[in-house]
């Protein structure tokens, strides 16, 4: 595979020599001129950070894309109209929701692709970015690639995003699958919009459909992570149940 000048792939254990910081000349330039996909674990964690309903966060932060082309509507981040397209949530200080900042973020300036086989193992593919606006590189701060993701919290995001990918590339998805309008907004409902989907949830006539064990319902509706987890599972009975 061949890749851009500035794109080398990280082997195994090699690592490099990273850091940011205010004090370094480069600090929030990699927060302009973004084009940023955000994931479900994402906007769960924004909402929990900005203390917003998803609806809400949603609405006023998000650029939703649902072209006919596209067989999954895909969220990005909505850049701030000032000459740069900065994120809304950069600052002189730095990020305002560093705590809740989306995956993509946290990885920078390591990329990682993940493809699944007919067996739902995981084909992972690391590499470094080099952009030449940033001086992080001069840092002398060593990391692998486990290193850094786990200094930057990136092991729970990268869990829950590849379970998303089990309905993201799920094989009738190769096989021509296309969904319906009700299906697309089911889509963002169970992974995105998580305060709407508990309601849901919570109704007898969802339990009436979907049969769950009181126990199996409390733990579904007592935690975001245990709700996404269930409606990845609801989508892909949902969705993937009729053969094409």
């Amino acid at each position: 595979m061949q890749f851009p000048d500035n794109v080398t792939r990280l082997c195994g254990l090699k690592g490099f020599s990273f850091g940011c910081h205010p004090d370094i000349a480069c600090f929030t330039e990699c927060c302009r001129e973004l084009d940023l996909a955000l994931t479900p674990y994402d906007v769960r964690c924004l909402c929990k950070e900005l203390r917003m309903t998803a609806a809400s966060f949603i609405e006023r932060y998000v650029v939703l894309e649902q072209d006919e082309n596209d067989i999954f509507p895909v969220l990005y981040l909505g850049m701030v109209d000032d000459g740069s397209a900065s994120c809304p949530f950069i600052s002189k200080k730095g990020c305002r929701v560093y705590n809740g900042r989306p995956g993509a973020c946290r990885a920078y300036p390591v990329g990682r692709g993940v493809t699944l086989d007919s067996n739902g193992n995981k084909k992972e593919l690391y590499v470094l970015v080099r952009e030449d606006h940033c001086r992080g590189f001069v840092e002398d701060q060593p990391y692998t690639v486990a290193e850094w993701f786990e200094n930057q919290g990136l092991v729970e995001y990268n869990k829950i995003n590849d379970e998303v990918l089990t309905l993201l590339q799920h094989e009738q998805v190769s096989k021509g699958l296309r969904l319906t309008r009700e299906q697309k907004d089911n889509f963002l409902l169970a992974l995105y919009k998580l305060d709407e989907f508990r309601e849901l949830v919570s109704s007898p006539e969802f339990q009436n459909e979907f049969k769950l064990t009181e126990e199996e319902r409390a733990s579904v509706l007592s935690d975001d992570l245990n709700l996404l987890r269930f409606g990845i599972r609801w989508l892909k009975e949902t969705l993937f149940t009729e053969k094409i």
